[in-house]
């Protein structure tokens, strides 16, 4: 289980970001279902070849500071 919350306002942000900086991403790769994190990372790890930690860790980075383009 993924030990991360996110609101849909939240990822719509946060998608953005994840498309700048993993620019093959598709619509598919970012669809997202609030309560379904675990699925979201799983796939995301999957596509950007990195483990459930760095992506957990990205998304955190990203949801800590979504003012910022940075993820």
């Amino acid at each position: 289980m993924a030990d991360i919350k996110i609101t849909i306002p939240e990822w719509e942000i946060l998608k953005k970001k994840l498309r700048r900086k993993y620019n093959h991403l598709s619509d598919e790769d970012l669809a997202f279902e609030q309560g379904k994190e675990d699925e979201l990372v799983s796939r995301l790890a999957n596509r950007i070849k990195r483990t459930r930690d760095y992506v957990l860790f990205t998304l955190k980075k990203g949801l800590a500071d979504l003012e910022s383009n940075r993820v």
